[in-house]
């Protein structure tokens, strides 16, 4: 069971839903309809491509409600293939089970449902005349108001949803529209979720809101822009965006890690070449450089509606070996942008910009609960030492998950209690590990001195101080601090005073203290233990030396 918050409940059902499937497809049909002949061919056909294909293979009626192992195969398919007949809506057993396929899907984005029209048209459904407006009176007369309501509203919804039509496709050849069903169904069945963590305290709002920007049914090709500092969680809520939302497109493709793939061999041609077999469904392309991968990248994102996420970006090079500019794409296509470069891109190239937020203190003892002891909440006896460690961890997601996973409820108090002392002392060395990303990746030696020094000496400091004293050591501390405020390494508060975050300050001094064992030989000294322990040191040197030289002198008198 995937462990989520109890303020959650629903991504429960959601996460055992999609992470576990039996079958790769629920067939859903009016048995007396076609079950010998068209159903049965395209169960046939979909066996003989590889898929694992329910179907209810029992002949005799079903009694009052859908058998418990129909429930589960809905419950544990990737999709639902529902084939309309004339007759289809005479069955109170197919409107039930599509009522609860509709229902499976909108628990779980990820599920799809290609309805099959073999002898009605959709508006048929939509409007329910002809042969289920016969239906439906019959139901009329012997079914509750409130079940006809719902069979009603299932057959409206699943008509608006994109299907085939036997008359509008393969010219009506039942052999060849079944081979193009089986075709759209190994598309669509190569396009998977993405895994993300089954714990994800205080992400849900911000997935809603950009799920409702994705689905407000614009034609405009949209550009967001996801930022935040390094272990906040901009990937994770990126990756829960794709995951709801990629069903909606015609292709789509999640880049990870541009930033890492783009430093080795050839990378930039790799992320292409990667980019075009997700949106051409599987099509292998060879691309021999950067000019060339672009050229049939444009030609691709023209001709459909694409959701295109890049993550960890860094670089505007990156960008520009995906798409040049956003009018090349088909109408209604977005692209998701994840960085910790608050300004990769100029403002009127961006349609949206999410800033992530660190996590409040409830929250943020949430998710430490979770890592620490498995529930939501400390056990009696670590309340005070976890609430300690969480104000640490300032409610970066990337710490309190590292530190929540490290500790054991076998230790006693006092073991907890040293462990803080040393995280206060020196900094958990995965979390320094991956902060130092953005400290790597700031453009030049200035500006990664630039920010050592404000983390040794000016955190708190109101800005223009810093300013005068540094401009005086020949920084450029300005148009410094603000390439340090877009890696999202400082920030500028309502004073004017320049902050950092605690985990990005034990970052920085943690590099200071990696030059040397030995403070003196460090390119900086914050501590007043240090300072004055290398003070006397220098001191004692001084006057060894000069009672040398005093000794010396005397020799040669």
């Amino acid at each position: 069971m995937a462990l989520v918050s109890a303020a959650d409940p629903q991504t429960s059902s959601v996460s055992s839903t999609s992470r576990y499937c039996r079958y790769h497809v629920f067939l859903s049909f009016r048995g007396q309809d076609t079950r010998k002949t068209f159903t049965d061919h395209l169960y046939t056909a979909l066996v003989k491509a590889g898929f694992r294909t329910f179907r209810d293979d029992d002949e005799v009626e079903r009694g009052e409600g859908i058998k418990p192992e129909l429930q589960k195969a809905i419950k544990h398919s990737r999709t639902s293939v529902i084939v309309f007949s004339k007759n289809y809506a005479s069955s109170r057993w197919c409107l039930d089970e599509l009522v609860m396929i509709l229902e499976r899907k909108r628990l779980s984005a990820d599920h799809v449902v290609l309805p099959v029209f073999y002898d009605v048209d959709p508006s048929d459904l939509r409007k329910q005349k002809g042969s289920l407006a016969e239906a439906f009176a019959r139901h009329q007369k012997t079914q509750p108001s409130n079940k006809v309501k719902e069979w009603r509203e299932a057959l409206a919804e699943v008509a608006d949803l994109a299907g085939m039509v036997l008359q509008n496709q393969a010219d009506g050849h039942e052999s060849k529209f079944i081979n193009k069903i089986v075709q759209v169904m190994g598309e669509k069945l190569r396009r998977r979720p993405l895994s993300v963590p089954h714990i994800m305290i205080g992400m849900h709002s911000q997935i809603n809101e950009l799920n409702l920007w994705l689905q407000d049914g614009s034609d405009d090709v949209g550009i967001l822009v996801i930022y935040g500092m390094s272990g906040i969680g901009k990937t994770t809520i990126a990756k829960s965006v794709y995951n709801s939302n990629y069903g909606r497109f015609e292709g789509s493709s999640f880049l990870e890690n541009v930033k890492e793939v783009s430093q080795q061999p050839n990378g930039l041609v790799q992320i292409q070449t990667q980019l075009l077999s997700d949106i051409l469904n599987g099509r292998k392309m060879k691309i021999s450089n950067v000019s060339e991968g672009l050229t049939e990248i444009e030609d691709a994102i023209s001709s459909k509606r694409v959701l295109l996420v890049l993550d960890d970006v860094d670089h505007r090079d990156q960008l520009d070996a995906v798409f040049r500019m956003k009018d090349l794409f088909y109408p209604g296509s977005k692209i998701i942008i994840t960085t910790r470069h608050a300004r990769l891109l100029r403002a009127h190239q961006v349609t949206k910009v999410h800033e992530v937020e660190t996590l409040n203190s409830k929250e943020s003892l949430e998710l430490f609960s979770w890592h620490a002891f498995g529930q939501d909440h400390p056990f009696e006896g670590y309340i005070e030492y976890s609430q300690k460690i969480v104000g640490h961890c300032g409610g970066l997601p990337l710490a309190l998950e590292v530190l929540g996973s490290s500790m054991y409820l076998g230790d006693s108090i006092d073991v907890w209690k040293s462990a803080l002392e040393k995280l206060e002392a020196i900094p958990n060395g995965e979390i320094v590990n991956k902060l130092r990303v953005s400290y790597d990746s700031l453009q030049d030696d200035h500006d990664r001195n630039l920010f050592l020094h404000i983390a040794c000496f000016f955190i708190g400091k109101d800005k223009d101080y810093i300013v005068n004293i540094l401009d005086g050591c020949d920084f450029y501390t300005i148009v410094g601090i603000q390439n340090l405020i877009d890696r999202c390494l400082v920030t500028i508060d309502e004073f004017d005073k320049v902050q950092m975050h605690d985990m990005i300050l034990g970052m920085g001094r943690q590099i200071v203290c990696l030059e040397s064992e030995k403070p003196w030989k460090r390119s900086r000294v914050w501590q007043h233990k240090d300072a004055f322990n290398i003070l006397t040191e220098k001191n004692i040197q001084l006057k060894a030396l000069s009672s040398t030289c005093t000794c010396s002198l005397e020799t040669v008198t």
